[in-house]
This record gives C-alpha cells, structure tokens and sequence, in this order.
C-alpha cells in the first residue's frame, strides 16, 4: 500500500512539474496538486476515505492567493490604527461582554494566571467578539496556499494539522471555515495552535473555538500562560523620553531589557512627567512609529503578546482595550 501511495505520489509531483508555468497556478494545475496532497495526507497516517471526504468540494481560491502576495505595505501612525481597530463603540462592547461572561471569565482567568480583560481584548481583536472569523474553507484555503508555493511547508504543515483536527470531531467540515490564510473560529487560532493550545473547557468532547465562549476564553488563556504571561504585572505603560535619548536603546531584543529603575536613570518617566514606579521589573522601551509617535515602557507580558502576533501595532492595540476595559469605558 505505501508503495503504491509513493508512486502516485511521484506520478502526481512529475506531472506537476510538466505543466506550462501559466498553468501551475491555475486551477488545473490546483488540481492536480491537491491529488498530490492527498497521497501526502495517507502517507502521513490519515485513512483514505476520511481523505476523499476532507478534500470533497475543493475549491480553489485565487483571492487567497491574490491577498497573500499582496498585503498592505502601507504605513499608517499607531495612533490611526488605534482609532481604527479600538474605536469608542468596539470598547463598549468590550466593557458588556466583560460583564456579561464575568463568572466564567474570573474563573478562568484564576486557573490560568491571566486577567479576564486581556481575554476579552485578544477576542474582540482578533474576530470582533466572534462576529468576524472568516467565510473560506479552511481545506481549501491552506492547500490553495500550499499550492501557491511561497510558504508551501508551512502551509502544508497547517493542512496536515487542520486535517487532524477535523479526525479528532471537534468541528465538521460545513462549519470548518475561517480566514483566508486559514485561522480559524473567535481566537482566529492557526492549526498547529489550535492542536496545541486549544481547550474543551465544558468537557463536552469538542475544542469548540467556533460557538462556545468557554472553551474560546479558556484557549486564550491557556495561549497566553504556556507563553509565559504573569498576571501579577500589567502589558506596560505609555512613556516620555528626554530630547537626547539614545534612540539605539529602544527595541524588543531581550539584550535591550532594563529595570525600570535603569529607565529611570535615562530620564524616562510616566506620560504625566512623574517618576516611573519603584518596583523590581524589566522593561523594554519601544516607539512602534518613531521617537516621535507614542513611546511605551513594555513588560514580559508585551513580548507573550508578540508571540500570539509579531505587529507591535497588534499588541498596542490588545494593551490599549485591556487597559480601557479596566477602566470601564
């Protein structure tokens, strides 16, 4: 049996190869590429008919490739962007749906050392509270992508993962949808992180990411503690620095990392000019645009943030609705 496999498998690879450049990200070319990850998949261990029934209805999505190769590349402020994505309504929302999951939130957020607002901040960040998580097949979308070829490992390595995910039952394949670059439900989890970090909170048998708040705030949360947050400390904190500030300090390199009494000594103070507070953390000082857009004073917590996502635009974004869901509005 896995010798036959194999030499589909190479059949399909020659067969790829021989097709005209124009034609390989086409959707013949797709075709023929996703026999070929289908052998993959049976090699890998997966059974052949849940294969034919995983791939069933394949679709090939040009506008996944068409948004991969073009990201924005255009620069807006962080203060721009903060207004975009924290706008005055997102925090309302932010500050009820709190309130309303308190109970379970508090719960969680004790068994997992993580305060509930910043729970609540990477939700509504990442899906709009679970109202934004994407209309594409999440089959499709990573092997249109993996076919696509500029990150085909990594994109077969989160088809394998999605494939195992819907082995395991914990969503079925109508509802098995996110975005166009394959993360998935209200934590917009990508595969590999799914398998690791998700959580069947209500243990109902399913890591249900998609429709149950529980098991959602309890992946969070179970992300952010095995990355190492601290829920004795916040994110950080926005700063002033002095006119001649050696800007060559500022970055996230742990090399870059001071007490804040080392800050101190800079010259960095609080926003409001005062001291900087007397206790015994690392910080690191970043300018997200430049010394002359907003400055924080950033925490360990800070760079778990960066490991859910690289944008210190994100994490800005993520500390700022935490610390306004704090305040109440």
């Amino acid at each position: 049996m896995i010798k036959r496999v194999k030499a589909h498998w190479v059949l399909f690879s020659t067969l790829l190869l021989s097709l005209p450049l124009h034609a390989q990200k086409s959707e013949e070319g797709y075709g023929v590429y996703v026999e070929q990850l289908k052998s993959e998949a049976i090699v890998e261990g997966f059974e052949a008919e849940f294969v034919e029934q995983a791939f069933a209805d394949i679709t090939f999505y040009k506008r996944a490739i068409k948004a991969d190769k073009n990201q924005p590349e255009s620069k807006i402020t962080l203060d721009k962007y903060l207004h975009t994505r924290v706008p005055d309504w997102k925090v309302k929302q932010a500050v009820d749906l709190y309130h309303q999951h308190q109970q379970v939130l508090d719960k969680i957020g004790a068994e997992y050392g993580v305060q509930p607002r910043f729970i609540v901040a990477l939700w509504g960040n990442e899906s709009n509270f679970g109202k934004i998580m994407g209309n594409y097949s999440i089959v499709s979308a990573l092997s249109t992508l993996a076919y696509e070829g500029r990150r085909e490992a990594f994109f077969k390595k989160q088809l394998f993962a999605a494939l195992t995910i819907l082995e395991q039952g914990h969503i079925q394949k109508p509802q098995f949808l996110g975005s166009w670059a394959g993360a998935m439900g209200q934590s917009q989890f990508m595969p590999t992180s799914f398998l690791t970090y998700a959580v069947d909170y209500d243990n109902d048998g399913k890591k249900d990411i998609w429709s149950n708040p529980e098991d959602v705030f309890a992946s969070i949360a179970n992300y952010l503690s095995k990355e190492g947050w601290d829920d004795s400390i916040t994110w950080g904190r926005q700063v002033r620095i002095p006119a001649d500030f050696d800007l060559s300090l500022a970055g996230l390199a742990k090399s870059k990392m001071q007490p804040l009494s080392a800050w101190q000594g800079l010259g960095v103070r609080r926003y409001d000019g005062s001291d900087l507070p007397n206790v015994d953390l690392q910080a690191s000082l970043i300018m997200p645009d430049d010394e002359n857009g907003r400055i924080y004073l950033v925490y360990s917590n800070f760079h778990t943030l960066m490991r859910w996502n690289r944008s210190t635009y994100f994490g800005s974004a993520v500390s700022y609705l935490a610390d306004r869901i704090k305040k109440g509005s």
